[in-house]
């Protein structure tokens, strides 16, 4: 069983950045693709960003542009969402997300960090 728990989340100003982590406890993280999503009021949920288990694979929603870098920590279970220029339409809850290799779906979600951005 895999807990994931979210934090780094917050208000900040249109064109901010914020850095969100992802830290998970329990057996064989490094085995696990992890992935980032969110959700926002009234919208569906989204992919926005999933790296592999080693850290060498990223893929990003288009809505990205280059603004989030995904990369993750094996030595001490932790994912790491660095998000730049950020805009109203990123404001959304964000969740963090595992799923064992070959897999694909995932299966462990953290309780997710509230990401809000002012115009």
């Amino acid at each position: 069983h895999v807990q994931l728990v979210e934090s780094g989340g917050g208000l900040v100003q249109a064109r901010g950045s914020l850095r969100l982590s992802c830290a998970a406890s329990g057996r064989a993280f490094s085995t696990k693709a992890m992935g980032w999503f969110r959700h926002a009021p009234g919208k569906e949920r989204e992919f926005v960003a999933g790296i592999d288990w080693c850290g060498t694979s990223t893929s990003y929603n288009d809505f990205v542009e280059r603004r989030f870098t995904l990369s993750r920590d094996n030595g001490k279970n932790q994912v790491y969402l660095p998000m730049n220029s950020l805009n109203p339409d990123d404001t959304a809850v964000y969740h963090c997300a595992s799923k064992n290799i070959g897999s694909s779906a995932y299966a462990y979600w953290g309780q997710g960090t509230q990401v809000t951005i002012s115009s």
